[in-house]
């Protein structure tokens, strides 16, 4: 593995971290007892969530096989990887592809610490992690060419992070348009410099089957300094713009390609409230 960056003497656990709620969501150790409080908070409001979390984890499986296996791709590009949780996405791609390059991108230093002791990818591939913030597209652009050919197709992942990402004031449902910063600007800027080819995985937050339930999430994470931004169908697609959405097209994360798990997916009957989709630049 490749490191890029070093922030393990500037952990902050006076703060919840988008990061850390999220490895405590899925049963992980690597969290601080702020971001557990948080974690419980929105548990409170919505018993869902942890159930919601795991679905999410599945969904950057399953697409990640896709990618790796159908689509062909050899490069991947994850931004807000969050901390190691196995698989892991280089895992799941090396299995299928041992000679593939994977460059992580997080901000929190607990997930570069164990980025460093635990991210161990293929001997033929390349598993490399960035210290940066999605707020920092061209930085994270320069950086990683180091491990990843922009010449050819990438897959940049996207998985449960633009809803900590708003877009000025007003965002909202995250649906206006002409605003010239936050989430559609950077997603722009970063599909703009990938190849023909090349494809974006994204989940997103939405509110669209439980509005209450979310807003009382968005005032529990603005009350630990953190943004959420629920959007909706029609503002999440907005982020696949000019792209070619694949089969089955924009769905809440249950029900992407669920026949690519490697085991039997639990039988819903509530909605999983994050849309996903994978979709192909032209």
């Amino acid at each position: 593995m490749t490191g890029y960056g070093s922030g393990a003497d500037r952990i902050d656990t006076t703060r919840p971290h988008p990061a850390r709620v999220y490895d405590w969501f899925l049963g992980g150790k690597d969290n601080y007892p702020v971001d557990e409080e948080l974690g419980k908070q929105i548990a409170g409001l919505s018993p869902d969530t942890k159930r919601i979390a795991r679905h999410n984890r599945w969904f950057m499986h399953r697409a990640m096989r896709w990618l790796a296996g159908e689509a062909g791709i050899r490069q991947f590009l994850d931004i807000g990887s969050g901390i190691p949780t196995e698989p892991n996405l280089h895992q799941i791609v090396q299995s299928a592809a041992p000679d593939a390059r994977v460059v992580y991108v997080d901000n929190d230093p607990i997930v570069l610490a164990h980025a460093e002791a635990l991210l161990s990818g293929s001997v033929e591939g390349v598993t490399a992690y960035l210290d940066a913030d999605v707020r920092e597209p061209e930085r994270i652009l320069e950086l990683a060419a180091d491990v990843v050919d922009f010449d050819r197709p990438v897959a940049l992942s996207l998985i449960a992070l633009l809803h900590f990402v708003g877009d000025g004031v007003g965002d909202g449902d995250g649906e206006g348009a002409g605003r010239s910063e936050g989430a559609y600007a950077l997603v722009e800027r970063l599909v703009e410099r990938l190849p023909a080819g090349s494809f974006l995985v994204l989940s997103q937050l939405t509110g669209d089957f439980d509005p209450e339930s979310v807003e009382k999430g968005v005032a529990s994470y603005a009350a630990g300094g953190v943004t959420l931004v629920p959007r909706s169908r029609r503002g999440v697609s907005r982020f696949f713009d000019g792209l070619e959405v694949v089969e089955p097209g924009l769905v809440q994360v249950v029900d992407w390609h669920p026949e690519l798990s490697l085991g039997d997916l639990p039988v819903e009957t509530q909605p999983v409230p994050i849309y996903g989709a994978v979709a192909r630049k032209p």
